[in-house]
């Protein structure tokens, strides 16, 4: 009965999928697969990664330009970190940009730039975890494997009415999409349940009337399917405040720093500024007349918000500052810096 369910139930999707499969950049369409196109795991690693935390409509353009810039996995291996972190600036969570790195070096140089096809492999890569190694093996590899993000779990809630609240109901919700996952068309089939998710069976306001899994919904039969997922109430985020500080030369050149590799905008280019936090210490990176900018920046982070202080002041000729970096105006590009100092200098520069 459980066998006949779980194909009744994956056919059916698989039979939608066929008709609505989203169109994506990264992504080989159903009839595209059945013709034989294999999809390539560069691009499926690289979206899945740019697709953590992140929505698709914000990975497009980025999945473009990489892509241009650097169409296989070995040219991305061989690129300069500056460059491939000036591209990432803006998607937010800077530790992926690194580990995009890191991942794509060990691959090129332990795997002779073939992706391992296995999920145990996958998952000793750096800057993979379960949810991407299992997406990566059923999606490029077609291999039975669970792939269980936000928009599964939240079809899986649904379909089964369950009640426990996120994230503690993850193991059950994984258990549900495992007994559901097919061995025929498995990659298909694991895009299908997302793109289910992200356009019928939505946070709100679910279209249940066209979905393909409306029969056997047990949340749409008790009338609970606007309710579900349940989730646990979330902490107010706290406040943090800083200081940064934005000199110049009189022919243009900027004083930046770059960021330690861990924590927070690790690796990234950025302005010379003072710690975060409640009372931050103010810490100009050499002694002059700091003058502060009308205004303030303004950012949140996941789990926190943000507001900082912006001083400027002339950078002396020819002064050499440890650690810091005088970059000539030619070089500048606004465009690498992560967003929260992108801010910084458009306040900067506007006042």
């Amino acid at each position: 009965m459980r066998d006949t369910l779980k194909n009744d139930l994956s056919c059916a999707l698989l039979d939608w999928y066929d008709r609505h499969a989203r169109k994506m950049p990264w992504r080989v369409g159903p009839a595209d697969r059945a013709a034989g196109v294999i999809p390539d795991p560069y691009r499926v690693w690289l979206s899945e990664v740019m697709l953590q935390q992140t929505t698709v409509a914000a990975v497009r353009d980025y999945f473009t330009r990489f892509t241009v810039r650097w169409p296989t996995i070995q040219a991305l291996a061989a690129a300069p970190d500056d460059q491939v972190m000036g591209e990432w600036a803006g998607l937010g969570y800077y530790a992926r940009a690194r580990n995009l790195l890191k991942c794509a070096r060990v691959v090129t140089d332990q795997y002779d730039g073939v992706f391992p096809d296995t999920y145990d492999t996958l998952l000793k890569l750096p800057g993979i975890g379960p949810y991407t190694a299992a997406a990566i093996s059923a999606i490029a590899f077609d291999r039975p494997e669970t792939v269980l993000d936000g928009n599964v779990e939240r079809v899986m809630a649904r379909l089964y009415d369950i009640h426990d609240p996120l994230p503690g109901s993850k193991p059950l919700l994984n258990d549900k999409a495992a007994e559901l996952t097919p061995t025929v068309r498995p990659g298909d089939y694991a895009q299908a349940v997302m793109d289910l998710g992200a356009t019928i069976c939505t946070p709100k306001s679910p279209t249940c009337g066209i979905c393909p899994l409306r029969d056997p919904c047990q949340a749409r039969a008790a009338g609970t399917q606007p309710d579900l997922p349940r989730k646990l109430p979330k902490k107010p985020k706290p406040t943090r405040f800083g200081h940064v500080y934005i000199a110049q030369r009189t022919d243009g050149a900027l004083l930046l720093e770059r960021r330690p590799d861990r924590g927070l905008l690790g690796g990234m280019l950025g302005w010379p500024g003072s710690d975060w936090s409640e009372v931050p210490v103010e810490s100009p990176p050499f002694a002059a007349d700091w003058q502060v900018l009308a205004g303030e920046v303004r950012h949140t982070f996941t789990h926190f918000h943000l507001i900082l202080r912006i001083w400027t002041a002339p950078l002396p000729v020819d002064m050499a500052l440890d650690d810091l970096i005088v970059m000539e105006k030619h070089a500048f590009r606004p465009s690498d810096l992560p967003t929260v100092m992108r801010k910084a200098h458009d306040l900067w520069r506007n006042r």
